[in-house]
Order: structure tokens, then C-alpha cells, then sequence
């Protein structure tokens, strides 16, 4: 089995290779070649008239609209594989990529960089500058009565996110320095996913995939929010990230899946440890967790999954601890001129496997792009948290058992203009606050009121690029 795994990666590493000498196609000052990286695919919808926002030039302001890619149908978004690993969202939802098309290959970037300064209040707030990024080079080719794509995921955060961590209050999960992080969120893998996939169009509703990944997202939780377009313009991650997404970065994913119209069931197999703290390398392990999901997408603009899983020994803290996760959400997007709505509904629910003790979280986050260049979001959670809090990030005493200890809310409000700075770029300034909410006895840790702010410089790949 190693042999075939490494064979597997060898593969993928040089399909890699492929999409990202594509990419470089760019060239350097702005420029672009000749019908390179067009803002169109089979499954884009007519064109609509062309404005003054269409074409971007340096100096002129990206329109949000022409650069995105849509589907048609949940069949036509299964095979976009616009997000991490399997999953979907409604398929009007816009996602902002450069394309081109040569040799019976399509060839997809997409990508999102935030550059943050973050400040907190309280007594155990903290302030940081930091980037959170990522991008995906991604290849599709028709091959026989279906179609191959490759993709690799990428992110410089071990490198932006120093110490290994970056401040959030009342965050919890993983390991820095062989101690819990509690109030900060760790950084990505460099590699967020190797993978390949194959979708078989039985015909015109029906679809039998398959996905394997060295690295790559398990059939288990919702889109992950660095990926939904409903969190597209928040740069940090979600207070109930390790009991609704976490697993979008596991080893030795694999998934099977069969769609028909407007249903899809996957299963999958996948390694339950979390990664380690060297975010530079490839991990690896045998396949012992499962999950399967179950999706449904009634419109072009309702999406719902619902899912179930087990981890085996996810948390390298307490490696005899086993997990069953359940998660559910729905997201909706709403298209108009010159810009969208999208949001989404979370709810995601740990089972300890040793002790019973379960853990839940729940969200709503919502995203208006209007204007061309504008956007305001919001997000409100509400999460069980631990008594890691008590602990802090100091070594756990011996004998030390997790266990529920108080329930966080959180509200986040925040804005973004697009500036006109670089060409084929969206380019936006913004910033967020962030409020708190949670129990009185925990006012000598935190303070009675504490709030959080950030502000950014994003960049993504976008933009017409005649």
C-alpha cells in the first residue's frame, strides 16, 4: 500500500507541476499573453452585455461579476471542484478563478492572500500582523466518458503566521511548541491538498465520483470557511472550526460518490489525525476514520448537507480519544446585478468516544457584494468551549480530562472597498470587529468586554484578462 500511495503522489506532484507552469503563463508586470486566462468555461452562463467594468486594465476597478464562474446545475458544481476536497455549493454561487484552455486541458487558478493586523482587548488579547492565504492551481481534461481533474492546494501561512499561531480570543485546537493553543488559530499545511478526481457522467443526471488525496477533504462538515463563498471577505477562521471543517486538511483521503439530479451521497476513508505542527510537510498514516455526507441542492441557489463521521484519534493531546462528528448546514446565494448574497447556517456536534462528553457549535454568517465594489459581511456564533480556557497555553497537568466548560458567543461585523491597484487582481481594503459574549466567572481571564479588531488588504485572483 505505501508503494502505490507514493506512486499516487509522484503522480500528482508532477500533474502539480503542469497547472503551476500553466499559471506562470502571467507574465511578470501585469501583462498578460494572448488568450490567456479568459474568464470562460462550457458551464458559464450566456454572456450578458458587455460594460465599462468588463475589461480591466491597470488603473480601472474589477467587476466582480465577469470574472466569476457559475454552474448550472449541483451536477455542473461537482465537476467545477470550485471549493476544497467533494464539496459543493449552490450552484449560482460566483466563484473567481482565471481560466484558460489549451490543448483539450482547462487550466483554473484561484486564490485568496489577506495581509491583517489584528488588536485585542483584555488579559488575554493579542496583537498581530499576519497573513492568511491560499491558492489552488487546478487541470481538467475530458478522458473517456467522463472527466479527470488534478488539483493541489497551497498556502505560505507556516511562513506569515508566525509562532504558529495567530491571536483569537476564545479559540481552541491543536498544538504550538507541544502546548494547546487556546486564543489563537494555528496556520494551514503548505500543501492543503494533492488530489485528483475522476467524474463519470452515467448521462445527463447522473454522476459516479471518485477522489483520491495524499492531503486533500473528507466527505464530512460543510464547505470549509476559508473556501465558502459566505465567508469569502473574513480573514480569520470560525470559533466552531474543530466540530464543523477541521478535516479539510486530512491524509489519505478517499471518496466515492454518486449523484442524480439534485442528490449526492459520498463515503469516505481518511487518516483522523489532525496535521502536526510541521506545516511544511506531507504527513502521512493509515486510513482509519470514516465519514459520508449527504447533500442536497433542490435550486441553483439552495445548498444542504448533512453529515456523519468518525475520527480516530484526531488530537495529538489525548491520542486515546476517538471523535464521532456530526455536522449539518444549509447555504443560500443570491445573485443580482452587479453583485451577490450569500450565507450560511452551520451546526456541528463532537462526541467524545472515551468519556461522552459532547461539544457543540452553531453558526450564521451572511456576505453582500453590491456595487462591484463593495462588500459587508456578518457572523454570529455560538460555541461550547472547555476547560482549556482555565488552562491557557501552559502544559496540561498530569491526569487532565477536556470537558465542557461555558458557551462563547461571538459577533462579528465588517466592510471592504475594491481599490484599483494591480491589474487581474481584485484588490480590497476592509476591516472587522469582533464582540463577545460569555459567562461572568470567566471575567478575571478575559475582562468584562472583549472585543477584537482587524483590519486587511486582500488580494485575489480576478478580472478579465483580454
Amino acid at each position: 500500500m505505501q508503494s502505490v500511495s507514493h506512486l499516487i503522489r509522484f503522480a500528482l506532484f508532477s500533474t502539480a507541476l503542469l497547472v503551476n507552469t500553466a499559471a506562470s503563463a502571467i507574465q511578470p508586470g501585469g501583462s498578460a499573453p494572448p488568450e490567456c486566462f479568459q474568464s470562460c468555461c462550457k458551464m458559464q452562463h450566456a454572456p450578458t452585455p458587455q460594460s465599462s467594468h468588463d475589461t480591466m486594465s491597470h488603473g480601472t476597478m474589477p467587476s466582480r461579476s465577469m470574472s466569476h464562474e457559475h454552474a448550472s446545475s449541483l451536477i455542473d458544481s461537482i465537476e467545477l471542484h470550485a471549493t476544497s476536497g467533494t464539496d459543493v455549493e449552490p450552484a449560482s454561487t460566483p466563484h473567481p478563478m482565471w481560466m484558460d484552455e489549451r490543448a483539450g486541458w482547462q487550466f483554473m487558478f484561484h486564490g485568496n492572500i489577506f495581509v491583517n493586523e489584528i488588536q485585542q482587548t483584555g488579559p488575554r488579547g493579542g496583537d498581530k500582523f499576519f497573513s492568511t492565504n491560499w491558492f489552488m492551481p487546478m487541470a481538467q481534461h475530458q478522458l473517456g466518458p467522463g472527466k479527470f481533474t488534478a488539483r493541489v492546494m497551497l498556502s505560505l501561512e507556516p511562513a506569515t503566521v508566525t509562532e504558529r499561531r495567530y491571536s483569537e480570543l476564545f479559540q481552541i485546537g491543536e498544538t504550538a511548541f507541544g502546548l494547546p493553543i487556546v486564543d489563537g488559530q494555528h496556520p494551514h499545511d503548505f500543501f492543503m491538498e494533492i488530489g485528483a478526481f475522476y467524474d463519470w457522467n452515467l448521462n445527463e443526471k447522473n454522476v459516479l465520483s471518485f477522489y483520491a488525496a495524499p492531503v486533500g477533504d473528507p466527505a464530512l462538515g460543510p464547505v470549509a470557511y476559508p473556501h465558502r463563498t459566505s465567508a469569502s471577505e473574513d480573514p480569520i477562521a470560525v470559533l466552531g472550526h474543530h466540530m464543523q471543517d477541521s478535516t479539510h486538511i486530512a491524509d489519505e483521503v478517499v471518496t466515492v460518490s454518486y449523484a442524480y439530479s439534485i442528490a449526492r451521497i459520498e463515503v469516505s476513508g481518511f487518516h483522523g489525525r489532525e496535521p502536526n505542527e510541521n506545516r511544511w510537510n506531507i504527513d502521512a498514516g493509515a486510513i482509519d476514520s470514516w465519514s459520508a455526507r449527504l447533500t442536497l441542492s433542490p435550486t441553483r441557489n439552495w445548498s444542504g448537507q448533512f453529515s456523519l463521521g468518525t475520527l480516530h484519534s484526531p488530537e495529538a493531546l489525548d491520542p486515546t480519544d476517538d471523535q464521532r462528528r456530526m455536522t449539518a448546514s444549509i447555504t443560500y446565494n443570491r445573485p443580482f446585478d452587479r453583485g451577490n448574497w450569500a450565507s450560511s447556517l452551520v451546526w456541528g456536534r463532537t462526541r467524545s468516544l472515551s468519556n461522552g462528553g459532547v461539544l457543540n457549535s452553531y453558526l450564521l454568517e451572511s456576505t453582500l457584494h453590491f456595487l462591484s465594489q463593495n462588500a459587508a459581511w456578518g457572523r454570529i456564533e455560538n460555541v461550547d468551549r472547555t476547560n482549556l480556557l482555565l488552562i491557557g497555553e501552559n502544559p496540561l497537568p498530569a491526569g487532565f480530562e477536556e470537558t465542557f466548560l461555558a458557551r462563547v458567543q461571538a459577533y462579528t461585523a465588517g466592510y471592504d472597498r475594491e481599490i484599483p491597484v494591480l491589474p487581474h487582481f481584485s484588490t480590497a481594503i476592509g476591516g472587522q470587529a469582533t464582540f463577545y459574549g460569555k459567562a461572568a466567572f470567566l471575567d478575571p481571564i478575559y475582562g468584562q468586554h472583549p472585543m477584537g479588531y482587524l483590519v486587511f488588504v486582500r488580494f485575489r485572483p480576478e478580472g478579465s484578462m483580454h
